[in-house]
């Protein structure tokens, strides 16, 4: 009688387990949704990232080279000095449409 109702008891547990087990799984795809919502609701939150029209950008290039070459005995002494400077500006204003896709 006493083995009866430990298996009893086992059996039950193992049940209440195995539904915790599928409840948790079916719910699954309700709590992914439910963050990836929250996510998205703070990205929108937080603006339009970038506009066509309305972004700009500045690129600066600086580039400096130094060469100094020289042999022994006075035959040969070169010294070279190089300096470039470049600055771009960028408009995204040739664009006409904003495509924020699908």
């Amino acid at each position: 009688m006493l083995m009866k109702r430990r298996a009893q008891s086992t059996l039950e547990y193992a049940l209440i387990i195995a539904v915790v087990v599928g409840a948790l799984i079916a719910m699954q795809v309700y709590v992914k949704r439910g963050l990836q919502g929250k996510l998205k609701d703070s990205a929108d939150q937080i603006g339009e990232q970038y506009s066509p029209g309305y972004t700009t950008g500045m690129i600066e290039t600086q580039t400096d080279t130094t060469t100094s070459e020289s042999l022994e005995n006075g035959v040969t002494s070169t010294d070279s000095t190089t300096a470039q400077n470049k600055t771009t500006e960028d408009d995204t204003t040739k664009y006409e449409e904003e495509y924020w896709g699908d």
